[in-house]
Formats: structure tokens, C-alpha cells, sequence
């Protein structure tokens, strides 16, 4: 392994234009201008079938006799152990694994000690626990066992632990239980089939090491704006060690600006603050400031850095854009400008970050300015190189399986952190709570259900105004008092036979909540329509799906596609979203090949044609 003072193969960042700088090759949208040491390769590897690696002590060594590559998921692994060419069912209830690799200490990049080693985890779980030469460690946020699969977390490395080789141990724990926070992967509740897939487990991205500083911004940025006036509001986390008075400094930069030319805004503010972690907003303005959208996805470069009293400097960039979004009656506004979403579902599985890469620009060519992540956990650099290339994003909290106190609480857990790392971002627009009742099947005749639901739902409006949110995608949505809590009323509508779902559609534009969908699309207090939010198809077609049923071959898909996009342009709706962009297990619908990412469709097919255009 290399040290932090040589070149990392793949990790060098040349000195030109933030626009050329911005090469990230870890899963992180926002970077730290040092070196990261990825850990990623062999690692000796053991199934722990008995549950027994606590109780005897593994993490202070054990004879490993298989190796597994880091990042892979837990499935790949035991699979590839076990000489499975497919792994299906790979495990049933219960899975513990281990991992263990050695690494040379890392110079210190500077001799006042200044810095400190810091071990990221790009994703990894459900249950993780990581020991250090044997020493068990804690999280910086301090959880001896990190619960969670779908985002970073950290741990800072105490220099009286490091050793000339040090020795990393890593327990992951899954199962099947119904109130983790899971998405499409099976559970106890919901078998393997149909729309529901394996699961997919464990070490499913990057581990890196770098140096940072003690007291330093995290690599995590909110980020709000008062468009109409260019006011950008930047909350920063910070990390101290030694407490005193700081400075933070933001300086902004067009995209493609010369980072050593002069920033358009730099601005510095003053505070003191104490050993551990604190949140900060900041406000700045931005002169002239030009917005975000897809059809001009214009971003600016910001670079903060952290400043204690002796002017030590520690400093993060990342990328970020204006934008204003807003619900208006049965229409969504962008910047002011009435905006129709031409959507498409995506489920990304268990693709890579150049997989899916492939795949947004396959979107993009289909005539989508909205792609709506399926309850799934991605790479970070995907909302990156959305906000770059100008997709609008809908992403949603991978659902518990089951309603439960339990369920609730987890999924309250992943929600903060998945907002805790996609806020920087302006093409995510729209959040979904839950989909389809999952995880909240009771949310009819529950009380407590719904009053979690609405909790979250205030929550959301009032910390992150930046963002649309839908209570419960699909149908069943709540009406408290008579107001809707969500600002969109969504609605799932599948079915092969044209007539019926046209016929679905003028009862859906007319306010009514029963016959539409698979349930009655409000529940609670009665709820009065006459157009108050707008109305979205979030889901449609899935044609060749056994399913769903229409046409399987790419042809009539094409042709189906055509006439249903047609028919949704003549309602008062403000988007739709085309089920689904590609091939899953069994779910065989797609029209993008997942492997190339070539379109199996002509290109424009769900682009939107207004009404009036169509005639002509």
C-alpha cells in the first residue's frame, strides 16, 4: 500500500479548473483535497455460520481460509466460497460474515501533527462492527455496532493504536427482519419473486483511508437558496478537537472558473466552538447568480475551509447549484417556469457507479428530465453527475417490510442519514416517505402510523424546503383535517387495456379516491380534491412484465409507450413516470440493456409533446 505522499493509481487530482479537479474516484459527492488510501481488493474472508466469532474472540485472530473481494456484497461471497455460479438463496434468515485485511501505517503529510487517519466506509451493513489491531472501534458519531447499509460512515484512527501493520477486522450481521430498512430485497414478509429480489448485503462499496485534519468541516453540506435573490444557505458540520475561536471561510467559483483566479463571492464568519460536532448554517449572495435546471444545469464550485487561530486551514469543495421548486395548484413550478415531468423508474440493483452512469445518460437520451430512484441506496457521484448533465432525481427511503414502532424508528434513522449526505444536491427534487403501503400497511386504520408519517412529513417542509415530498407513493395517502400531507397526490395506474386506463385517468383528474388504484388514494379525514396539488402518474406501463402484461417484444413496448404517453398529455397532470428504464430478476420491462446501456427504444420516446403540438 501505498503512503499519503505517493500517487494512489487512480486518486491524483491535477491543478487546473475546479471543473477538471472535481475527480472523485471514491463514493463521496463532496471531497477533501488529500489522499485517500483505498482499501478495496482481497481480504481474507470467513462465513461465521455459528454466530461464534464474538464469543471466540476472531478479531484478536483467526485462521482465515477463504479470500473475498472488497467492495462485493455478502451473497457474491458466499457464493464464491461455496462454488455457486448463481447466488439465489445464499442465506436464509440470519448471515454473520468476517473480513480482515493488514495495512502499513500512512506517513503523516505534515510533522506538527495536525492531522489525524480516518477509515470511511462507503456503505456497508446492516450491523458492522470494526476492530483495530484487536481494540474494538467506535464510530465518529459513536456507535460501537453502525446499523444502517445505505451511507458513509467513519471512524477516526487514535494514533496509540496504529502499528507499523495494522490489522482491520470487520463483522457484518444481516437478516431478514421485516423493520430493517430494505427496499426490494426479500424479508420474512416478502419472498423472492416477482418484484421482489435477493438481497444484497454487506461490503457493497468502497473502504478508504486518508489523513484529515483534528479540527476540520465533514464532508457533508446542506444546501438551500433563496433563488429569486441569489442567496445560497450552507449548513456545515464541524469537527473539533481542540477548541477555540474559528473561521469559516466560503469562497464560490463558476464550475469551469480557474480556482486560483479570483472567486466570485468569498466571505468569511467567526465563531467559537467546542471539542465534538457542531451544525452550521451560513448565508451568502451570489451576484447575478444564474440557476440550475436541466436544460442549463449551470453549478457553482465551492471551496470552505475550516481556519483556527494560528490560520491552520482545513478544507473541503464540492459543487452545487440554485434552483426553486414549488407545488402550485395541479402544476410544478421550477424557477418559476411551469415544468412537466417526463419520468422513468429506475431500480439500479446491484449495478456499479459506470454502469449506472451509462444508464442516466440512456435516460436522458429517452427524453427524461426526471429519473425516480426506486427505493434503492446508490453511489453518491450519481446525484453529482445528475446535477452535471441536468436530470431531476426522486428518491425515496428503502422501506422497512412491516409496520412496527421498530420499523418506524429505523426508518427515521436511514431518512436523516440519507439527507445528511444528498442535501448539497440540486437535481434531487422530490422525496418519498414510503411506496405502496410498505412498511406501513396499516396506515389506514393506525393512528400512530399516521402520525409518524405526518411528523416526518413537517419535518421535512420545514428543514428542507428545497424539496417536494410525498407522504406515501401510490396511493393511501393522508388527509388530516383536510389537508393533504404530501405535496403531490401520486397515483400507481397499471393495466394493459387502453380503454381502462384512460377511463382511470379522467376518474383520477376528477378528484375521485376510489376505483383509481389498487386502494383508495386517501385515507384519514375526508378529502376534498378541486385541484389543490398537482397529480402525478408515478408509475404506468411495465409492459412484458408477466405482471403487469401488454407487449414484451421492443417493438410493441415502443408502440404501447407512444399511445399512452399521448393519451397522459391531454389531463391537467403535471408528470408521469414510465415503468421502468431496466431489466431486474423478473422484472423483464426494461428499455435500456442493463450491461451497455444502449437504448432498446428510439431515442425521444418519453419526451413529452404537449396536446397542441401533437395535432400538428
Amino acid at each position: 500500500m501505498e503512503s499519503p505522499h505517493q500517487t494512489n493509481s487512480g486518486l491524483a487530482r491535477e491543478e487546473a479548473t475546479s471543473e477538471e479537479t472535481f475527480i472523485n474516484p471514491i463514493p463521496r459527492a463532496v471531497i477533501r483535497p488529500n489522499t485517500q488510501i483505498l482499501l478495496d481488493g482481497a481480504w481474507h474472508f470467513a462465513i461465521d455460520n455459528e454466530d461464534a466469532g464474538l464469543t471466540e474472540a476472531w478479531f484478536s485472530g483467526h485462521n482465515y481460509h477463504e479470500m473475498a473481494y472488497w467492495p462485493g456484497s455478502i451473497e457474491d461471497h458466499i457464493s464464491y466460497v461455496k462454488g455457486h455460479q448463481h447466488p439465489g438463496s445464499s442465506w436464509k434468515g440470519k448471515v454473520v460474515v468476517w473480513y480482515e485485511r493488514d495495512f502499513p501505517l500512512p506517513l503523516h503529510e505534515n510533522e506538527d501533527h495536525h492531522d489525524m487517519l480516518q477509515l470511511t466506509f462507503g456503505a456497508c451493513g446492516y450491523e458492522t462492527q470494526v476492530w483495530l489491531n484487536g481494540t474494538p472501534l467506535k464510530t465518529i458519531n459513536g456507535e460501537d455496532v453502525h446499523v444502517g447499509r445505505y451511507t458513509s460512515f467513519t471512524y477516526e484512527l487514535a494514533e496509540d493504536l496504529l502499528l507499523p501493520v495494522n490489522r482491520l477486522t470487520v463483522r457484518i450481521e444481516d437478516t431478514m427482519n421485516a423493520d430493517i430498512p430494505r427496499g426490494k430485497s426479500e424479508s420474512f414478509v416478502f419472498k423472492r419473486g416477482g418484484i421482489w429480489y435477493q438481497t444484497y448485503s454487506g461490503a457493497v462499496r468502497s473502504i478508504w483511508l486518508e489523513t484529515v485534519e483534528r479540527n476540520r468541516l465533514r464532508t457533508r453540506i446542506e444546501v438551500g437558496s433563496i433563488a429569486e435573490h441569489g442567496l445560497v444557505m450552507l449548513t456545515f458540520t464541524t469537527r473539533i478537537h481542540d477548541p477555540g475561536d474559528y473561521t469559516i471561510r466560503v469562497k464560490v467559483f463558476n464550475r469551469k472558473q480557474d480556482i486560483a483566479e479570483t472567486p466570485l463571492v468569498t466571505d468569511d464568519f467567526s465563531l467559537h466552538l467546542d471539542e465534538g460536532q457542531k451544525r452550521q448554517r451560513v448565508v451568502i449572495s451570489i451576484p447575478d447568480a444564474k440557476l440550475w435546471s436541466p436544460e442549463s444545469p449551470h453549478l457553482y464550485h465551492l471551496v470552505a475551509e475550516l481556519i483556527d487561530a494560528h490560520d491552520y486551514t482545513a478544507k473541503i469543495e464540492t459543487n452545487f447549484g440554485l434552483r426553486k421548486i414549488e407545488a402550485r395548484g395541479t402544476n410544478i413550478y421550477l424557477n418559476d417556469q411551469n415544468v412537466y415531468l417526463d419520468g422513468i423508474l429506475y431500480q439500479p440493483g446491484d449495478a456499479t457507479y459506470e454502469e449506472i452512469k451509462r444508464h442516466m445518460y440512456a435516460m436522458k437520451k429517452l427524453g427524461c428530465n426526471l429519473v425516480r430512484i426506486h427505493i434503492a441506496g446508490v453511489d453518491p457521484r450519481i446525484y453529482h453527475l445528475a446535477d452535471k448533465i441536468g436530470l431531476l432525481l426522486w428518491v425515496e427511503v428503502p422501506s422497512p417490510h412491516r409496520s412496527s414502532r421498530k420499523s418506524r424508528q429505523n426508518h427515521r434513522s436511514e431518512l436523516l442519514r440519507m439527507l445528511a449526505l444528498i442535501g448539497t444536491h440540486p437535481s434531487v427534487l422530490i422525496w418519498s416517505l414510503y411506496n405502496e403501503d410498505w412498511g406501513v400497511q396499516d396506515i389506514a386504520t393506525n393512528k400512530e402510523t399516521r402520525s409518524y408519517v405526518m411528523e416526518m412529513y413537517h419535518y421535512m417542509r420545514i428543514a428542507f424546503p428545497q424539496f417536494l415530498v410525498v407522504d406515501n407513493d401510490g396511493w393511501r395517502h393522508i388527509s388530516f383535517e383536510g389537508r393533504l400531507k404530501s405535496d403531490l397526490l401520486t397515483v400507481h395506474l397499471y393495466t394493459p387495456n387502453f380503454e381502462r386506463w384512460v377511463q382511470m385517468l379522467k376518474d383520477l383528474v376528477t378528484g375521485k379516491h376510489r376505483t383509481v388504484a389498487a386502494f383508495p388514494l386517501v385515507v384519514g379525514d375526508p378529502y376534498f380534491f378541486r385541484n389543490q396539488v398537482p397529480l402525478i402518474v408515478s408509475e404506468w406501463g411495465g409492459f412484458g412484465f408477466e405482471n403487469y402484461g401488454g407487449p414484451n417484444d421492443d417493438e410493441g413496448r415502443a408502440k404501447q409507450i407512444t399511445r399512452y404517453k399521448k393519451e397522459l398529455r391531454k389531463h391537467p397532470i403535471a408528470g408521469d413516470v414510465y415503468t421502468q428504464a431496466t431489466n431486474i430478476e423478473d422484472e423483464r420491462n426494461g428499455i435500456i440493456d442493463f450491461e451497455s446501456g444502449e437504448l432498446k427504444v428510439s431515442e425521444g420516446l418519453l419526451a413529452s409533446v404537449p396536446e397542441q403540438q401533437m395535432s400538428k
